[in-house]
Order: structure tokens, then sequence, then C-alpha cells
């Protein structure tokens, strides 16, 4: 896989007054994120982050020392290279590796680019956008997509629009 830039958090607001900030997570835990000490290139260091007991987290950053500087960080996507993620076990895939991938039905027959990967609750969902702009949504499942690579995304002939 190539080694773009994966978002694992956003930075949602300052926390408190001495720079602080609330972070909305799209990773699995606290834990999974406080791995990681540098973010955005290297342009954040992580100095300490707990849970705030919504879902989210409390972070501080050794470049923010005021609620002035975090409440300008508010929408911030915050990054790693992929190359820093842990390695995938077979059937096992990260939704940055998905995104911009070319689909194609098992008969060959092209079908758009995914542009999307959702979860509602009963697994991942991918969408994708076919040539003419219209999106159509396959779950991520074997019956609907039957394989994909870092090259292409193949879906069941039945499941494509």
């Amino acid at each position: 896989m190539q080694d773009k830039p994966v978002t694992l958090a956003a930075v949602a607001g300052a926390h408190g007054v001495t720079g602080e900030v609330r972070l909305k997570l799209f990773g699995e835990s606290v834990s999974a994120l406080s791995r990681f000490k540098l973010f955005n290139d290297g342009a954040l260091t992580l100095k300490k982050m707990r849970d705030d007991g919504k879902g989210g987290a409390i972070a501080r950053f050794a470049e923010i020392a005021d609620r002035t500087a975090a409440e300008r960080l508010r929408g911030t996507l915050l990054t790693v290279p992929r190359s820093a993620l842990p390695p995938l076990e077979e059937g096992e895939y990260y939704h940055a590796d998905l995104l911009g991938l070319p689909a194609i039905s098992d008969e060959g027959v092209p079908l758009g680019v995914v542009v999307a990967v959702e979860n509602y609750g009963a697994g991942d969902v991918i969408e994708i956008e076919k040539p003419d702009g219209k999106k159509f949504m396959v779950p991520m499942n074997e019956a609907a997509v039957p394989e994909w690579s870092e090259a292409r995304l193949v879906v069941a002939a039945g499941f494509a629009e």
C-alpha cells in the first residue's frame, strides 16, 4: 500500500484554558490513538491524552500553549502515515485503503470509484460513485465483494446497480 496519510481523529474544539483539545476519534479507542506521538507530518506532538468518557478524548499537544491556539485547531484532522499502522491479518482492511479504488463487477464491467466506507452498525458498507455521478452502496462482505486488492475492488454482479 502507498504511504498516504490516514486520518485517525479530528479536533472538535478547545477544552479548558490551558491548550487542551477535544478529539473525535475515528479509530477503535483512546489507547489505539495514544500509541502515536507525531501527527500531521510531525506538526503536532502528543504530550498526553485521556478518555473523555463520551467516546472521544482530551489531548494536549506540545505546540499548543493556550485556548486561543487550541481553538484555531478546531476541524484539524489528525493523520499518521499509512506505514505507521499495524499490519493487517488476511481479510482485514483499513478504510483508507479502499477509498479511491476503482470498482468493477465480477463480470469485468467498470462500475466507478469507492468514495466512502460507512458503518451503520451491521458492518461496513462501501459507497461507489458511477462515472455519471450517481452513487450506490454494497455491503462489504464476501457475497457482495468477493475480492479486493490495492488495485481494485470487485463487486458481485447482483449487487452492482
